[in-house]
């Protein structure tokens, strides 16, 4: 059974997916290929002697690329598979969807691939006798594409030294919930989005975590069924089947109508894992997790959760200044379609003052650390976000 995807969940997955880049690649080889093949036997394009050969050469030539393309690719992939390990070993497997993002892996990957497919096709259109005329354009981009990969090759080993480094991996997570933060979490306050009775409980399809919330789409079928909706759960909440997904609520003029479980799956997705789209405590929870598992006696590094701490307090000092969000659609009249809950600031905070001060017992630093961004937090925080606050100074 597939699960429920709104449709830009559906769009970011395509996007973010580790097999698009690469695809993309290969598609373009491919056409570029037979595209280029076709315009100089066809076309017979001024092109002689680029690579002075006869086809038995060509097609060593092609082959030899092919053999080195497939090893290539063989290498890149294990030695991403063996980078992946360690950073789920060590840091936290939720950093692992950091690894699989990153563009320069899906670049190389899909720049190996794409030479591999090229010089294919172009194998596959070589003349069969000397006397026809050999596709040398074709064959000198198949070398070009060579030269690339070998650069790519070369950049891709520093890359995956540098991005595997802790610092690194940390300043990959914060800047990533900083985008979430600037997209769905308002700078000002916004007024409470007060509803009407409930007189309908739609069901969870299935247990996984919400991860997207089509708020448009939503507001769309209240429309449609003359009522307001509330989503129960916030993104990164995890629900259980037939838990309460979603609520609708009378208005006070018109009679409700019931909404269909198949409209409903539509605009709520349910995934096996927590993303960064809508969910904002999914970078905090990877921050707290590479800060407790840092700080085990098994790990025992102090100096990697302390630069989690560090980063996670740009995050808290971000959020402490905004309000807690309460995202709302409403009618141009200012009737309240959708509302939809979220964490709250104590909540963040928990993942990070109260996990990591319990994790770091007989560790001075940490300890010191975390009472340092309690009081930075109390100075600049909002009224609203001070009793949350206060009450982690009493811990300290």
């Amino acid at each position: 059974m597939s699960r429920p995807r709104t449709a830009s969940a559906r769009l970011a997955e395509v996007r973010e997916g580790f097999w698009f880049i690469p695809a993309l690649f290969a598609v373009g080889a491919v056409v570029a290929a037979v595209g280029l093949s076709l315009l100089e036997l066809r076309l017979m394009l001024p092109v002689e002697s680029i690579l002075p050969s006869g086809p038995a050469g060509a097609r060593s030539l092609l082959s030899s690329i092919i053999t080195a393309m497939i090893s290539f690719t063989a290498l890149v992939f294990s030695i991403t598979v063996v980078a992946l390990q360690l950073a789920s070993s060590q840091y936290s497997p939720r950093v692992l969807r950091t690894f699989l993002q990153d563009r320069i892996i899906q670049a190389t990957l899909g720049t190996f691939v794409a030479t591999f497919l090229f010089a294919m096709v172009v194998l596959a259109a070589l003349p069969a006798s000397d006397s026809e005329r050999l596709p040398e354009l074709s064959l000198a981009v198949s070398m070009s594409l060579v030269l690339a990969s070998t650069a790519m090759f070369i950049y891709y080993l520093h890359h995956i030294t540098t991005v595997m480094r802790v610092s690194h991996i940390i300043a990959a997570i914060g800047a990533q919930t900083r985008r979430t933060i600037e997209r769905y979490v308002p700078e000002r306050e916004v007024p409470a989005a007060a509803v009407g009775e409930v007189v309908q409980v739609v069901p969870a399809p299935e247990a996984g975590v919400v991860t997207d919330v089509d708020l448009s789409l939503l507001a769309r079928l209240a429309r449609e069924h003359d009522c307001a909706v509330t989503v129960v759960p916030a993104p990164g909440d995890f629900v259980v089947s037939g838990a309460p997904l979603l609520h609708t609520h009378r208005l006070p003029t018109g009679t409700p109508r019931p909404l269909s479980a198949e409209r409903v799956v539509q605009t709520v997705t349910i995934d096996v894992e927590r993303t960064p789209g809508q969910d904002v405590g999914f970078g905090i929870r990877q921050l707290a997790d590479i800060a407790t598992r840092a700080l085990s006696p098994a790990t025992n590094d102090v100096t990697t959760a302390v630069r989690a701490v560090q980063e996670a307090h740009e995050l808290l000092r971000c959020l402490a200044t905004r309000p807690d969000p309460a995202r709302a659609v409403r009618d141009d009249d200012g009737t309240v379609r959708v509302r939809a809950n979220h964490p709250t600031y104590d909540t963040y905070l928990a993942m990070i003052i109260d996990e990591v001060r319990s994790a770091a017992d007989r560790q001075p630093r940490v300890s010191q650390l975390l009472d340092a961004v309690v009081a930075d937090l109390g100075s600049v925080a909002l009224q609203a976000h001070q009793p949350a606050i206060r009450r982690r100074f009493s811990t300290g």
